[in-house]
């Protein structure tokens, strides 16, 4: 996500503790993650990452800060002096919006811009991405217990295999009333209505939206009888 580093900070020296490696190139401190060394001839240049950031040492020849989720510090675990703001914990990064598991705050320089996970997901931390509930490693925002919808129906808990007898992380199931609308349990646990295109009804053994003449009882779906299923 953090491309090129920006400095604000260095300090010139051609003497002290710090020895590179290589005559040439970008080198981390072996104390603290966010501080890093260019070294030119045998002479070195101390830098920092913009505060939130920490060096990536992947690649001598790159000089790149990046996000704490990013960059593995090893035995690196010092960093400078967080100067939070509101919604910032740090001037730069990647942080959880406080009250709302689907949001998060892209931090710049102190200034945070709020963003929205796809549906579905909440942001993980750890990762400093969007995951399913489950697998974010955040318990305040994985609810086990199902939901129900306003007409009774609840996702029914287990797995539920497709066609192909692979497991479907989001299973559907066919309205008991209407052929053209089904249900989608959302990572197996959240139930929300769904409803096939116009011209055509859910089939339950597919799990997909078929052709009416395809599915015993929707034959007559569309010929202006009510828009219920048939009985089988």
């Amino acid at each position: 996500m953090w491309k090129k580093c920006f400095i604000f900070v260095f300090i010139a020296s051609t003497s002290g503790q710090f020895k590179c490696p290589q005559r040439t190139g970008f080198f981390p401190d072996p104390e603290e993650c966010d501080i890093y060394y260019i070294c030119s001839r045998g002479a070195y240049e101390q830098k920092f990452c913009p505060e939130g950031l920490v060096f990536d040492d992947k690649d001598p020849n790159q000089e790149r800060c990046e996000t704490p989720a990013n960059v593995d510090c090893g035995d690196r675990t010092l960093l400078q002096e967080s100067n939070s703001s509101p919604g910032c914990p740090k001037a730069n990064g990647f942080f959880p919006h406080p009250t709302d598991c689907t949001k998060f705050h892209n931090c710049e320089d102190g200034i945070p811009t709020r963003l929205s996970c796809p549906p579905g997901l909440v942001y993980d931390i750890e990762t400093s991405n969007c995951a399913w509930p489950k697998n974010s490693k955040r318990a305040e925002c994985f609810k086990p217990n199902k939901d129900v919808l306003e007409d009774g129906f609840e996702c029914p808990g287990g797995d539920t295999e497709g066609p192909n007898g692979r497991t479907l992380p989001h299973p559907t199931f066919a309205h008991p009333d209407d052929c053209q609308k089904f249900y989608i349990c959302r990572d197996g646990v959240s139930p929300q209505k769904g409803s096939c295109s116009p011209g055509t009804v859910y089939n339950e053994d597919t799990f997909r939206c078929d052709e009416p003449a395809n599915v015993p009882g929707c034959e007559d779906y569309y010929s202006g009888k009510g828009g219920k299923k048939k009985s089988k």
